[in-house]
């Protein structure tokens, strides 16, 4: 079993303390997003289980071991962290096939994945010829190069086309089904809400979630019905005498806050009020993301544009 074990890292650039002693797993077999705003010290995390920073106290490892210490790590984990990092005067296929040469990788697992990652009719052209999204695709296909147990991707989906962000999703799915550890970094919340089954979330370096996805959205959100009926105010009096309020939602229909929808429809069978349409309505990721990090976003913008002076 492989995992991603980072316990009491702290990482300090002179007095500015990016990550402050961050403790969580990432285990293998589902796909755990990592979420967090501008500076809350997502990337910094990866760059230290990568072995591209050193801690400046605490500890991060992979499978129980630190990184540097791994023989040959394409083997055993793969990652994107910056697709603009490979030497643009390389071809794709060059580019790979250094990396497959410096971990014994065979060359054939080079064509394969950049059949895989959709670029191989472009594998010999120069990588500085290539779109961000080429250019994504190539991290990918870099970071699966070794058939590693575990696979870390900051922002995947940037500058993927729609085929392109399915394709990801899909991948990121199939490679948590296959048993291997997953970890995707994303400010996307609509789009990492339908791949993460897992989340990590930070907030200026401190670990504020560490939680599955729906508890995440259960705790971070408040209940509320979708309801439609032929006579509202009959529902709204029956709301009132509960100690709950509907409020008008619009198309005839109204929201209940705090309340559950067979709570609502009990009433209203009670009273005899006509129901045309009942639901329970979930908040969605973004919601809750954003209510829990609402205090911890180091880059806000401002509520109303800026007047001319």
């Amino acid at each position: 079993m492989t995992s991603i074990d980072v316990q009491e890292l702290t990482k300090e650039y002179g007095t500015t303390r990016a990550v402050d002693r961050l403790t969580f797993s990432v285990g293998p077999g589902r796909v755990t997003g990592f979420l967090g705003p501008n500076g809350a010290g997502k990337s910094t995390t990866m760059r230290l289980v990568l072995g591209l920073d050193r801690p400046t106290s605490g500890t991060a490892t992979l499978g129980g071991r630190p990184y540097a210490t791994l023989g040959e790590p394409l083997r055993e984990v793969g990652a994107l962290l910056d697709a603009q990092a490979a030497h643009g005067s390389r071809t794709a296929r060059d580019h790979l096939r250094a990396l497959a040469a410096s971990h014994r990788i065979p060359v054939r697992r080079v064509d394969e994945v950049l059949e895989f990652a959709g670029i191989a009719a472009v594998a010999a052209r120069r990588i500085r010829t290539f779109s961000l999204g080429m250019r994504q695709r190539l991290g990918i296909a870099a970071a699966l190069l070794g058939d590693p147990q575990v696979v870390m991707l900051d922002e995947p989906s940037n500058g993927l086309d729609p085929e392109g962000i399915i394709w990801i999703r899909e991948l990121m799915r199939s490679l948590a089904r296959e048993g291997r550890t997953v970890l995707v970094s994303s400010h996307l919340m609509n789009e990492t809400a339908t791949f993460a089954d897992h989340l990590v979330v930070l907030g200026r370096g401190r670990l504020l979630a560490d939680t599955p996805m729906r508890d995440f959205i259960d705790a971070h959100s408040e209940r509320r019905v979708r309801v439609r009926t032929t006579d509202p105010e009959s529902l709204r009096a029956a709301l009132r005498r509960k100690g709950l309020e509907a409020v008008a939602a619009g198309d005839g229909r109204w929201t209940v806050a705090g309340a559950r929808a067979e709570e609502i429809g009990a009433l209203a069978a009670t009273d005899g009020i006509p129901v045309l349409e009942l639901a329970d309505e979930s908040a969605s990721l973004e919601d809750a993301y954003l209510s829990l990090t609402a205090d911890d976003t180091e880059f806000a913008s401002a509520a109303t544009p800026l007047q001319e002076a």
